[in-house]
C-alpha cells in the first residue's frame, strides 16, 4: 500500500512538472528591440507558406496555426529553415520560374530565424491576422464532387501487395471540364502512389497527340501502368487516359491559366493504387475530389507519362545515371513535369533538344526527395516545336552511403515495389492545333 502511494505521488509530481514545462514553452516573452513578433510578423509567413500542411488532419506532424502551436517548435523552425528542408522545394531555378514554388524569400527566412532565436515573442494580439480558412479534408477547397473507393481496402501488416485497381462510375450526363483534382488516401502511410485514369467512349473528335514515346524504353511496363489491368471488365472502355497522380508530398493538381481536363460523358474512374505494408494493418478508402472549371471555353490539357524500364543499378554504385526520352511530332505546350523514383533516386534533370541542335536545361532537381514529390508547374508554359526531344536524366545511389537504401548489396531493376526502382516522368501538355487551311477558313 505504501509503495503504491509513493508511486502515485511520483506520478503526480511528474504530471505537474510536464504541465509546467508545457506552460513555460508557450509563455510569451517580451519582444526585444528589433525582434519580430508572432502576431505581426511570423503568423503571416506561416499562413502563406506552411499551414496548408501544418494544420490538424494534414500531412505535417504538427500544427503552426497559433502561437501556442508554433512556440514549442521554435528550435525546430530554426533547424529546418537553416537547412533548407522547409518548405520542401527541391528544384534549382530562379525565383518565379514555377507557379507552385514552395520556398521562403530571404526576408521571410530572416524574419523566422530572428524571431525563433530572439525568444519567440508573441506580440500584440491585436496584430494577429485572421487565420486562413481551409475546407476540412481537402487542400484544393471544397470539391464540387467526390468519388471514393466502393469499399475500404485492407492493407496487410506485412508482405507484398500487388497493384490494386478500383473502378468508380461517374454517371456524368454531359462532358465535364476539370480545373483541379485531388487524390486523397485515408491511410497515407500505406499508399505509395495512385494513378487515376478516366475511361470513356469518345464523344467528339480530338486533336491528335503530338508526343512520340520511346517504345523500346517503355516496352516492359505496359501492363504495369494500367493498360491491361486484369480486373477490368469488358464493359469499361479502354479509351481515355491519365488524369491525376498522387505520391507522397504531392499537392492537388491545379490546371494552369485557362486550361482544364475534359472528361467525356458516362465515364469510369480507374484508380491504380500501389499499397506498401509498413508493419500495421490499416484500411484505406482513397477519395478523388474534383472542382469543375467555371470558364466558358477552357483549353483542353492532357496528362501522360514516359519512363525507362530497362534500368539496372549495380550493387554498391553511388551515382548511376538512367535516361528516358520523349519526342514531339508537332508543336506542343508543356505546362508541368513530375519526376518519380523510389528510395535510391537522388537527382533529376530535364534537357530539351531543339531541332537545330540547341540544348537547354528546363528543370533541374538536385535534391530529389521521395517523401516530397512535386509536379513542377512552369509559370511560363514551354512552347516546344515539332522535331524536338525531351530527355530525362535520373541519378541513383545504391550504396551504403544512402541511408534510405533498402539493400545496397543487390543489383536493382525496374519494379513495382518501393524496394525496387523506377525512372518515371509525368507530363502535363497540350498539342498546339495547326492553323486551318484557307479552304477550311472559307
Amino acid at each position: 500500500m505504501k509503495l503504491r502511494l509513493i508511486l502515485a505521488a511520483i506520478a503526480a509530481s511528474l504530471v505537474l512538472t510536464l504541465v509546467a514545462v508545457s506552460a513555460d514553452q508557450t509563455r510569451s516573452t517580451p519582444a526585444a528591440a528589433g525582434v519580430p513578433t508572432f502576431t505581426k510578423d511570423v503568423a503571416p509567413i506561416l499562413f502563406k507558406n506552411c499551414t496548408t500542411c501544418h494544420r490538424p488532419g494534414e500531412i505535417a506532424p504538427m500544427s503552426l496555426l497559433t502561437y501556442e502551436d508554433a512556440r514549442p517548435n521554435a528550435q525546430g523552425i530554426i533547424e529546418e529553415v537553416e537547412a533548407g528542408h522547409m518548405p520542401p522545394w527541391h528544384a534549382e531555378a530562379p525565383e518565379g520560374t514555377f507557379l507552385n514554388e514552395r520556398r521562403l524569400s530571404a526576408a521571410e527566412k530572416d524574419t523566422l530565424l530572428t524571431w525563433a532565436k530572439g525568444g519567440a515573442p508573441r506580440g500584440n494580439p491585436a496584430d494577429m491576422p485572421a487565420p486562413p480558412v481551409y475546407s476540412e479534408g481537402w487542400q484544393l477547397g471544397q470539391p464540387d464532387v467526390v468519388f471514393e473507393l466502393p469499399e475500404a481496402f485492407t492493407v496487410p501488416a506485412s508482405g507484398t501487395v500487388p497493384y490494386e485497381y478500383f473502378y468508380i462510375p461517374t454517371e456524368f450526363k454531359e462532358a465535364k471540364w476539370v480545373e483541379s483534382i485531388e487524390i486523397r488516401p485515408t491511410a497515407r502511410q500505406a499508399v505509395h502512389h495512385v494513378l487515376a485514369f478516366y475511361r470513356a467512349v469518345p464523344d467528339q473528335p480530338r486533336v491528335p497527340s503530338t508526343l512520340i514515346p520511346n517504345r523500346e524504353q517503355m516496352r516492359e511496363a505496359v501492363p504495369v501502368f494500367g493498360t491491361h489491368p486484369p480486373q477490368r471488365s469488358e464493359k469499361i472502355p479502354n479509351t481515355g487516359g491519365l488524369v491525376a497522380t498522387y505520391a507522397p508530398g504531392t499537392n492537388p493538381q491545379v490546371m494552369p491559366f485557362d486550361t482544364a481536363i475534359r472528361l467525356a460523358p458516362g465515364g469510369v474512374f480507374e484508380l491504380q493504387v500501389h499499397y506498401t505494408a509498413f508493419g500495421t494493418e490499416v484500411k484505406d478508402r482513397t477519395k478523388v475530389g474534383i472542382r469543375f472549371s467555371k470558364k466558358p471555353a477552357p483549353k483542353e490539357i492532357r496528362i501522360t507519362h514516359f519512363f525507362n524500364t530497362g534500368l539496372v543499378l549495380p550493387a554498391g554504385a553511388d551515382n548511376v545515371e538512367i535516361t528516358a526520352d520523349m519526342g514531339f511530332s508537332g508543336d506542343t505546350t508543356v505546362y508541368g513535369i513530375f519526376p518519380h523514383t523510389h528510395l535510391r533516386g537522388k537527382r533529376w534533370q530535364y534537357e530539351l533538344q531543339l531541332p537545330d541542335g540547341t540544348k537547354k536545361i528546363i528543370l533541374d532537381v538536385p535534391r530529389y526527395d521521395f517523401n516530397w514529390q512535386t509536379y513542377y508547374m512552369f509559370k511560363e508554359p514551354l512552347r516546344i516545336p515539332a522535331g524536338a526531344k525531351l530527355i530525362s536524366r535520373a541519378w541513383y545511389d545504391n550504396s551504403t552511403k544512402n541511408p534510405s537504401n533498402p539493400d545496397p548489396k543487390v543489383d536493382v531493376k525496374w519494379g513495382d515495389q518501393t524496394w525496387e526502382e523506377m525512372q518515371y516522368t509525368g507530363l502535363l501538355f497540350a498539342p498546339v492545333p495547326k492553323p486551318a487551311s484557307p479552304a477550311a477558313r472559307r
